[in-house]
């Protein structure tokens, strides 16, 4: 592949004989060899238009697209004249069709606009943009206004015929079949039949036979297995192509930069530009050379019913791309793996319900004789009175069911199952790398596909080092200014982001003493069920949650639009590269977002309170809070619970209801209309759009899941089953969106996640952190089995007085006047009781020690078996990660069989292929070999103009 010189040498001329020939030097000039693109001088290639014009016209039985003689006496550029054949009765042929009015030729593209009355400048820029797709060999038929739903939309239909097919296979390298694939399959598994209730239908499973594959090559187009040449690329590759072309046009005759569909859809000459779904999704087409896939899909894939079946991933892959494809093997993989965590973490949360009786500090605290006589310091300055250990019984067990042995199992598991994912996701890439075409898919091929607006906005232009030809190319000096600008951006709104979070832990500081003081006389206390739960801890803590995802969600929204802003301000050179600055970007900021306030109640919250004869407070101001008795752990899991589950329900309906409402009032006067008036083009038309990125919402919404699972999942046992059942929805939603709420998107190939792979990782490896900080700092784990084995005065281990020796004394007397409570606040039995004491959560020495109120020796136990926990659990865990990473190979034995099997095929066809075609030459001339002259045609040659500006 040439990348292009420069703006004015962006195409390149092809000579090709009439459509239906020229199959023996395949359209080229002489040199029929594989790299035979040759450049032409900026004149020839402005006068192709023209010529190509007058030599290509696009017929139809409705509307055409002709070059006028007018045009041609004035050489000025071919307009268009649309000549509608009124006589044409709409009730005789049905419009429900993915083909022109011949029945032939395949629509393979649809372009929408509206004639404007002062729309004179779109008018010639689409006069110039249509005339050069004509130039380039696409054909045109255009739908009169007159025949659309609303009376003013003309509706343009592009079909690509066999030449310009073969053409631009062979410029972007597609993969095309030549043998069948003569590797037998692996016997069937062991029991296989348990797995029949989960099967679909073979032909749903695997739509096409299973070929060896090779790159095309137009010049040896009898060495592929070419039955049929309408049907030889499916639809998908036919508008990849298509998008390709519509990409790279130009629309101006005066600047040749003017280019591409994109910015005609931005300046309103188009409203729209999408590939045809082949069905409706509820029924087969009548059309028999209709393949019905998007039916297919809905059937056996979007329906809501199938949720336990597999996907039909060959089926989606051909009807969608590979890169749509690996997403829905990847959600579906994903989902699959967290069957196994979730199965363990409800067994975590079965043994806590289970081992309930041998909750010994809970009964503690329950208990009359015991809670019930421990006389707690008040939870803040003034508005808060003393108040008795037992007042927590009921946070006490709840928060059992997450803080027990199980816990530390679980977060070390998670720790071993995030790398098996992985890792087994690796495998399972690989695979479909081989199956799907994508094993010799370089990224440096993406590379050499530079973006359209690239190539517009960079007027610099330098000579490759390389291919030593002319590219487009962005000066250090922008890059550099435009990163910094770009960073600070980023940098400012996650500053933005902690900011809210100090407003959420200032309102919560604030609003605790008032929840205490209206709630100590309120009428919910009295409730027999909830009234014990319903404490102004669990009011805050609750209120400050919501308020939390009420700020991530509006934050979330204004940055997705700054984050694509900045992007395109840094002008990113190829796809890929656009696709990984965003991603970087985007979740920098969503994982600052949704994952700072768990990182504040876990890490943070109740660490750094000081003690009653001293508090710390926040700017001087509010007193930093404290975690309950029975820890900060449960406090965590009510923020993760609230914001996990609430992203994904507010997800889910935003994903499914909100396209479903535009289309059911986009379409409310066309439901009733039969099918032969309700066009195609027009039933697509009224659907929403699937734009460039929205794959990448999908990705980051599943990403952000996948951090809440992993980094507080020692918190929460269950957040793996709550993850499950939300992908096993979301599998099903995102299935049912596709294939009936959007237009069918431009494929587009992807050999991996890409940038999100790294992402994982990353996630992978910071979690193992967390949760043994989790384990260590927030669970009251290891001060309960430093008690167990250092601390208890009886023969054998037990947790008998362990809520007496985790509760520090403080002697009331002590209390300086801004802390000590108002007497209205205290309760009645404080006065009548000679309380001289109160217990605080901390290990310090009691009043009358000789260093009172300092950290005592069993806090620095505590520590230091912390921080033994988090060094021995941390390296047990990578070591097992990195030796589960090492012992499972990323490419199965089989796929790399399979691999060299194909390559040596190739390169043994070829040559045969090769030889076979020099015999036949030689024979063909006889002795007389140096004679030799190639074959003239009779056609004569027209003028093709290929556009590969960005290929090298």
């Amino acid at each position: 592949m040439y990348r292009g010189k420069s703006s004015d040498e962006t195409l390149i001329e092809m000579n090709r004989t009439a459509w239906s020939g020229g199959e023996e030097n395949n359209g080229f000039h002489a040199n029929s060899d594989k790299e035979t693109l040759q450049l032409e001088n900026a004149e020839s290639m402005l006068s192709v238009v023209s010529e190509c014009s007058s030599a290509v016209s696009v017929c139809s039985s409705h509307s055409s697209v002709n070059v006028c003689e007018q045009c041609e006496r004035e050489n000025t550029e071919p307009q268009q004249h649309l000549t509608s054949f009124k006589g044409v009765d709409k009730q005789q042929q049905s419009k429900d069709s993915v083909y022109f009015r011949d029945g032939v030729r395949r629509i393979d593209f649809v372009l929408s606009y509206i004639d404007d009355k002062d729309g004179e400048k779109k008018q010639d820029r689409r006069k110039v943009f249509e005339a050069n797709l004509v130039a380039a060999g696409l054909e045109l038929e255009t739908e009169d206004k007159s025949e659309s739903e609303d009376g003013k939309t003309y509706f343009l239909k592009i079909h690509v015929p066999w030449e310009v097919l073969a053409t631009y296979a062979d410029v972007l390298k597609i993969k095309v079949p030549f043998k069948t694939n003569d590797i037998p399959d692996k016997k069937d598994v062991p029991m296989s039949w348990l797995c029949t209730p989960y099967r679909l239908p073979e032909h749903v499973m695997q739509p096409e036979p299973d070929y060896f594959t090779a790159t095309f090559d137009k010049s040896k187009i009898d060495f592929f297995l070419i039955e049929d040449k309408e049907t030889f690329f499916p639809p998908s590759t036919r508008n990849r192509i298509v998008y390709y072309i519509l990409s790279r046009c130009q629309y101006s005759k005066e600047d040749k930069d003017k280019k591409g569909i994109k910015r005609l859809l931005n300046n309103g000459t188009y409203i729209a530009a999408f590939p045809l779904h082949d069905s409706r999704y509820w029924t087969r087409s009548r059309d028999a050379n209709c393949d019905s896939e998007r039916y297919a899909l809905y059937k056996y894939w979007a329906r809501f019913s199938r949720f336990y079946k597999e996907q039909p991933l060959n089926l989606i892959r051909k009807y969608y791309g590979e890169k749509i494809g690996i997403y829905f093997a990847w959600l579906g993989f994903y989902t699959e793996m967290l069957s196994y965590a979730a199965v363990v973490g409800l067994l975590c949360f079965i043994y806590g319900v289970a081992s309930f009786d041998e909750n010994i500090w809970s009964k503690e605290i329950c208990n009359e004789t015991i809670g019930g006589q421990i006389v707690m310091c008040p939870l803040c300055d003034k508005k808060c009175g003393y108040w008795k250990l037992n007042t927590t019984c009921s946070s006490s067990w709840q928060s059992y069911l997450f803080d027990n042995t199980a816990t530390v199992f679980f977060a070390i598991f998670m720790g071993i199952w995030v790398t098996l994912f992985l890792e087994f996701w690796k495998r399972r890439q690989a695979r479909l790398e081989y199956e799907w075409d994508l094993v010799d898919m370089e990224e440096e091929q993406q590379q050499l596909q530079l973006r359209p607006e690239y190539e517009i906005k960079c007027t610099h232009r330098r000579r490759n080092r390389v291919t030593q030809e002319m590219e487009p190319y962005l000066p250090l000096t922008s890059k550099c200014a435009r990163s910094v600008l770009s960073g600070a951006t980023v940098l400012f709104w996650m500053c933005l982001i902690i900011a809210s979070i100090i407003g959420v832990i200032a309102y919560r500081l604030a609003v605790f003493a008032a929840f205490a003081s209206i709630m100590k006389d309120s009428p919910t206390n009295k409730l027999d069920v909830v009234g014990s739960l319903i404490t102004p801890q669990f009011a805050t803590s609750v209120t400050a949650s919501c308020i939390n995802f009420v700020i991530i969600m509006v934050l979330n929204f204004l940055y997705e639009r700054v984050a694509i802003k900045i992007t395109d301000m840094e002008v990113p050179k190829t796809h890929v590269e656009y696709e990984n600055k965003l991603t970087v970007k985007m979740f920098l900021f969503q994982f600052v977002n949704y994952y700072s306030s768990c990182f504040y109640v876990a890490f943070f919250k109740g660490k750094f309170v000081g003690y009653p004869g001293d508090y710390a407070y926040m700017f001087g101001k509010w007193r930093n809070e404290e975690c309950e008795p029975g820890g900060c752990l449960i406090e965590l899991t009510t923020q993760l619970v609230i914001v996990m589950v609430g992203k994904q329900v507010w997800g889910n309906i935003q994903e499914a209801l909100v396209p479903w409402l535009c289309n059911w009032w986009v379409s409310r006067n066309a439901r009733n209309h039969p099918e032969s008036l309700y066009s195609r083009w027009e039933q697509d038309h009224d659907l929403q759009t699937f734009g460039q990125l929205g794959l990448f919402y999908e990705y980051l919404e599943m990403v952000i899941q996948f951090g809440f699972i992993t980094l507080f999942v020692a918190s929460f046992p269950l957040a793996p089953l709550l993850a499950l059942m939300n992908n096993i929805l979301e599998v099903r939603v995102d299935a049912w969106k596709f294939t009936t709420q959007f237009r069918r998107p431009v494929a587009a190939k992807a050999h991996s996640i890409g940038a999100w792979d790294e992402i994982l990782n990353m996630i992978a490896v910071f979690s193992v952190v967390t949760n043994a900080f989790i384990v260590s700092f927030t669970s009251d784990m290891i001060p309960r089995l430093v008690y167990k084995y250092a601390y208890y005065q009886g023969a054998e281990g037990s947790m008998e007085g362990y809520i007496n020796s985790s509760l520090a004394v403080f002697n009331i007397t002590d209390f300086k006047p801004e802390n000590r409570p108002d007497d209205s606040e205290n309760p009645d039995w404080f006065f009548s009781s000679n309380i001289t004491t109160c217990r605080y959560r901390d290990y310090r020495n009691p009043p009358g020690h000789e260093k009172p109120y300092i950290h005592s020796m069993q806090f620095w136990h505590i520590l230091a078996a912390k921080l033994a926990f988090i060094i021995i659990m941390e390296h047990v865990v990578f070591v097992v990660k990195f030796f589960v990473a090492w012992l499972i190979p990323d490419v199965p034995s089989d796929v790399k069989a399979r691999i060299k099997r194909e390559r040596y095929l190739i390169q043994e066809y070829l040559h045969n292929y090769e030889l076979e075609k020099l015999k036949i030459q030689l024979s063909q001339n006889g002795p007389n070999i140096e004679q030799c002259t190639c074959p003239t045609t009779a056609a004569t040659p027209v003028k093709l103009e290929v556009l590969s500006d960005c290929l090298t």
